[in-house]
């Protein structure tokens, strides 16, 4: 068991680091790998693996797909303020917090209209 949890962990540090790596030589390659579900595929097979339950991984997949639209708001904010001259941390900061307001808004929004998460 613990065995698995290490391979999980590797793989996807291996991923982070990827991208990084990347994006230190190539801002386009590193946006197209990270901008790729790689995380979500990574949870897809890990959790089937796991539970063997193909409806865990359809229910996660759909909550994904509703949640993608608040994660836009970073990268909508973050280049905005850092052109603006807002410096890195604060811009990073400013930004996060606005997107966890924009997933509590879109999970309050979906509970009213009855949508499961």
């Amino acid at each position: 068991m613990m065995l698995q949890y290490v391979v999980k962990t590797l793989m996807t540090a291996a991923v982070v680091v990827a991208v990084s790596e990347i994006a230190k030589r190539s801002t386009f390659w590193g946006a197209a790998i990270a901008s790729l579900p790689l995380t979500s595929l990574l949870a897809f097979v890990w959790l089937y693996r796991d539970t063997g339950n193909a409806q865990r991984v359809a229910d996660l997949s759909q909550s994904i797909l509703w949640l993608i639209l608040p994660s836009l708001v970073l990268f909508v904010m973050l280049p905005t303020l850092l052109r603006s001259g807002v410096g890195f941390w604060l811009s990073l900061a400013v930004a996060c917090a606005v997107t966890a307001a924009a997933y509590l808004g879109m999970v309050w929004c979906l509970g009213r209209s009855g949508v499961r998460i």
